[in-house]
């Protein structure tokens, strides 16, 4: 899988930019079955650790780091939710090579999601390499379609 969060336009989900999303299929194919060694993704979630207020996420693929971009920028589309599952926009920083999310509005966060929102173009963590990171939620909560049953008309 290739991630192309980046080089996408929100009403398309084929990207026009096939260079990029060549380059990344290339570094997996490199890597995996050519015996390259490489980066060849973006930073995939691992694992949440709370402690206070604070969420605290750690990934695979942080290659040379983690970063924002462009640099120095605020890291977005992170929401987090306490036990009443209610997700609120968060904010998060990179420290130590992991990101550390927090809000108000969650004091005792339990769950964790990013880039979760359809066609959120603004998510921007990215490893030192180059690639986007994965979007990801920590909970495995049922969501508002899951119960939908279908009908099919023939």
């Amino acid at each position: 899988m290739a991630v192309t969060t980046d080089i996408g336009t929100p009403d398309d989900i084929h990207p026009r930019n096939k260079q990029d999303v060549g380059k990344r299929l290339a570094a997996i194919a490199l890597n995996n079955l050519y015996g390259k060694p490489q980066e060849y993704s973006g930073p995939m979630f691992k694992a949440l650790t709370v402690k206070q207020h604070l969420a605290t996420l750690t990934f695979t693929h942080s290659g040379k780091g983690l970063v924002a971009k462009p640099a120095k920028a605020d890291l977005l589309g992170f929401e987090i939710a306490g036990a009443d599952k209610v997700f609120y926009p968060a904010t998060a920083m990179i420290i130590n090579n992991s990101v550390v999310v927090q809000s108000p509005k969650a004091p005792e966060p339990v769950a964790v999601r990013y880039g979760w929102k359809g066609n959120d173009e603004l998510i921007n963590l990215f490893n030192k390499d180059g690639f986007p990171a994965s979007p990801f939620r920590t909970d495995n909560w049922k969501r508002i379609t899951e119960e939908v049953k279908y009908i099919i008309v023939k």
